[in-house]
């Protein structure tokens, strides 16, 4: 993943109203919601909704998709899981979960007495 994606997402994703948008869809799986439904869920006006699943539609982080009048909506999870591991790879001194992925050695403080 490419600095500038990993940017867009986050910053996507910092905003409370989008964050709790997208972990719900992340929730719903793979068929995704009608946008309505996540409105009453959320308890958003759909004009509010619209512009935040804008934002994370054009950070790539959600998937739309046209069935009659009806617009659904799913968490990218390809994306998403991106995004994790650009995180993890990136950060952390190259530690991903227990496994060390890094073959330079990490410095280790002493402790004081």
């Amino acid at each position: 993943m490419e600095i500038n994606k990993a940017v867009s997402a986050l910053s996507a994703l910092s905003q409370e109203n989008r964050l709790t948008v997208f972990r719900y869809l992340v929730q719903a799986g793979l068929e995704g919601v009608p946008a309505g439904q996540i409105g009453e869920h959320l308890g958003l006006p759909l004009s509010t909704l619209s512009f935040h699943l804008s934002q994370l539609k054009h950070a790539g982080l959600v998937k739309c998709r046209r069935e009659g009048r009806t617009l659904f909506y799913s968490a990218h999870y390809a994306a998403m899981n991106e995004l994790m591991g650009y995180l993890t790879e990136n950060c952390c001194q190259g530690i991903s979960g227990n496994r060390k992925t890094s073959s330079r050695p990490r410095k280790v403080r002493a402790s004081k007495k």
